[in-house]
């Protein structure tokens, strides 16, 4: 029988899951489906009950169902239990594990893909929600000089540095305490791309050597943020890469075979 997989969300029909699982699973010859499936905000668990007791294998989990996965799961992989959050579900032994791929996927992306040093590098991340506390973890594991958390309520940037503080040297502060700073490579993990909301940010940010700028958002056309870092002279990229590339954690989780990433994020980036 053909093995099911599932994305779950709300909403989900804008969901590139179900094209990138498929391109994967033709890639090495896995008999799978993977559908995107709308879930009301109050019925995760009552979903992913029915998903399991049906015979499915794994589940990705997207907004804003993270913090319910993590909840619902029997066992949790250490990187989620870091980031509080799980989107991939697997059962395993009669067990439901969960984990988070997104981490991974965006340092995989910038290393592998974009060729970007993590390193001995200053970072600064923008914005202190569920986005940035499912990236951390995996990005202090490359030993980056220090990370500064920088958000609008300093109290949430702060609790964050707080949490994570025993992994790497953080800071946390406000957009508007950025002046007089600058970093090699910023990401902006907030939703201005999708409110159209300004994040005004100095060009005195970027690094006198050449930035590196990240939006975990993607679309056809660059973001208002990446086109400043643009205009600033800094190397930029969007989230379609760390898309694909938790997708390509997940799968092989489920798997146990990696699939060749770079040709499914060409198809994805020619069709926006």
């Amino acid at each position: 029988m053909t093995d099911q997989y599932a994305v779950f969300g709300n909403p989900v029909a804008h969901s590139k899951s179900p094209k990138i699982h498929r391109l994967f699973a033709e890639q090495t010859d896995q008999d799978l489906s993977y559908s995107a499936q709308l879930v009301p905000q109050d019925s995760f668990n009552r979903a992913a009950d029915d998903f399991f007791r049906g015979g499915g294998h794994g589940l990705n989990v997207t907004v804003p169902f993270k913090q319910q996965a993590f909840d619902y799961v029997s066992f949790t992989s250490d990187r989620a239990a870091c980031a509080g959050a799980v989107n991939t579900l697997m059962f395993q032994d009669d067990k439901i594990i969960g984990d988070n791929t997104d981490g991974i996927g965006l340092v995989t992306d910038m290393v592998e893909n974009l060729g970007w040093t993590i390193t001995g590098k200053r970072f600064l991340i923008i914005g202190a929600g569920g986005a940035t506390r499912g990236i951390l973890q995996p990005l202090l594991d490359q030993n980056p000089q220090h990370i500064v958390i920088a958000n609008r309520s300093v109290d949430k940037a702060l609790a964050l540095a707080k949490r994570f503080s025993e992994s790497g040297y953080l800071l946390g502060c406000g957009i508007d305490m950025l002046p007089g700073q600058s970093f090699d490579v910023i990401i902006n993990a907030t939703s201005a791309a999708l409110t159209g909301s300004a994040l005004d940010l100095p060009d005195s940010l970027l690094s006198d050597q050449q930035a590196n700028c990240y939006d975990l958002m993607y679309a056809a056309e660059p973001t208002d943020f990446l086109r400043w870092a643009a205009e600033g002279g800094a190397k930029t990229a969007d989230g379609l890469g760390m898309l694909v590339e938790q997708a390509a954690a997940s799968f092989a989780l489920w798997r146990g075979i990696a699939p060749r990433t770079n040709n499914v994020i060409a198809q994805l980036r020619a069709s926006l």
